[in-house]
């Protein structure tokens, strides 16, 4: 009786925020103090409606200093106002980012107000203080929400859920489940697909701190969409010998070692497609042979996204594959409309805000950045392409990288440390390069200047082109 009585207020919710262009998600009560950021007060509103007070999460972030941050999210359709009041200091200085999303603020003593027309995901930064900023989340509405009776949806409603007779705090999903997440829901589990196909994991709500937020393994069909991850241990989305991936408009924070945001072994046919990832480790990953997970990486479209790496790559593809053989390949790769927020490295071995290490006899190739905007980052490379031997995760150098282009990619910021492109020897080199429209503070770079980026031995063909 208690299942159909919560069916029934589930299904009387949904037809009622259907009928809105503003949908907030009441936080499950256990979590109203544990999970919250006093900072900052924020309120949402349609034009000239009546406000409404959203929940501030708390979110770690920052493996070095391990800083307490703050997040909001909610569904909208068409405008919404939103208003920030900062709880301690003054206001000084505001700054939205990313700064494409063209978003203006105006400042009356310690609140903020500004207008969205679109969703779209926001850091407001006041005082120049990143680490302990404003995380904004404006989803588009829901669409459609799955039936709840339905056999094949495994549905999470409002409140706190952790699995009680499935060790490891896991989710064991199967194949042909849409597994749904209500925005008023905390998971306190992973979800695993294993030798699965067709499965959909999608909803509004909040995976917090899992060991890993999704693992998925030798699997066909999936799609990732819409979900909150904050602080799993280690991976956001752990991918591993799977065929046909999508994720979609999913956030992830993280502040451990080795928690990376999307990392994929041995997976092909993956998109990518407006993601927020804040990371302490590489935000996106793309590698050949790792641990059990077997065979190429190929045919990845990554686009629209945001990427903060506190720590290490925002982008990172081909340190790990199979070198007992001949070798694997990593092809046929894009990263378009991509905003850079932060790239922290201090070992030169790591960095690069776009990144191919070409090691265990990997071939990389077909590799194409474009649209790639980064703002000014505190200590790293822009671009780092080597095939060299990697010695702490490698057991050989990469057979090669070839067929890479660079077009529209625009850097503002202080100088950073010089951008390299370097190949291994006569028999494994770095050729048909393609650099089109870099631009550096503005200035269009058209030829090596050691000033932003060296060109090193065992390198054929590379174009600089403004």
């Amino acid at each position: 009786m208690k299942k159909f009585i919560g069916v029934i207020i589930a299904l009387i919710c949904f037809q009622i925020s259907a009928q809105e262009n503003l949908v907030i998600y009441e936080v499950p009560g256990g979590y109203k103090y544990s999970a919250h950021n006093d900072d900052f007060t924020v309120l949402v509103r349609e034009p000239k409606g009546t406000w409404k007070d959203l929940f501030e999460y708390n979110v770690e972030v920052d493996l070095d200093t391990k800083s307490k941050a703050s997040m909001v999210h909610f569904d909208f359709d068409k405008k919404v106002e939103v208003k920030v009041r900062k709880n301690n200091g003054n206001i000084n200085n505001v700054e939205i980012r990313p700064k494409s999303s063209g978003v203006k603020s105006n400042v009356n003593g310690n609140e903020i107000t500004f207008v969205l027309d679109k969703p779209m995901n926001l850091s407001v930064e006041i005082n120049g203080d990143k680490l302990h900023n404003l995380h904004v989340f404006a989803n588009p509405m829901e669409k459609h929400r799955p039936d709840p009776e339905d056999p094949n949806v495994i549905y999470f409603g409002p409140g706190v859920h952790q699995p009680k007779d499935q060790p490891g705090d896991v989710y064991h999903i199967p194949s042909g489940k849409t597994v749904y997440v209500h925005g008023g829901a905390i998971i306190k589990a992973k979800f695993l697909v294993d030798k699965a196909k067709d499965v959909k994991i999608i909803g509004r709500g909040i995976v917090m701190q899992p060991e890993r937020g999704v693992e998925v393994r030798y699997s066909k069909n999936l799609t990732i969409d819409g979900l909150i991850f904050i602080n799993p241990k280690h991976y956001t989305i752990y991918g591993g010998e799977t065929k046909g991936l999508t994720i979609k408009n999913i956030k992830s924070f993280s502040s451990n070692g080795w928690s990376d945001g999307i990392d994929l072994m041995s997976c092909s046919d993956v998109e990518i497609n407006n993601v927020f990832m804040r990371n302490s480790d590489d935000c996106i990953a793309i590698y050949a042979h790792r641990w059990n997970f077997y065979g190429n990486a190929e045919n990845y479209n990554i686009k629209n996204s945001i990427l903060w790496a506190d720590i290490a790559h925002p982008t990172n593809i081909g340190l790990h594959g199979n070198a007992e053989h001949v070798g694997d390949t990593i092809q046929n790769i894009t990263f378009s409309n991509i905003d850079i927020l932060e790239h922290d490295e201090d070992d030169r071995n790591y960095q690069g805000c776009l990144a191919i290490s070409g090691s265990d006899k990997n071939l990389i190739k077909n590799i194409r950045y474009e649209d790639i905007r980064i703002d000014n980052i505190q200590e790293g490379q822009l671009f780092n392409f080597r095939v060299f031997f990697n010695e702490k995760y490698s057991a050989a150098p990469g057979r090669g990288i070839e067929g890479l282009v660079l077009k529209n990619i625009s850097y503002t910021g202080a100088l950073p440390n010089p951008s390299l492109i370097q190949g291994y020897s006569a028999d494994k080199q770095i050729k048909d390069v393609t650099i089109q429209n870099l631009k550096i503070n503005g200035q269009v770079i058209s030829a090596q200047d050691p000033t932003f980026f060296t060109i090193g031995k065992f390198t054929n063909d590379i174009n600089i082109k403004k």
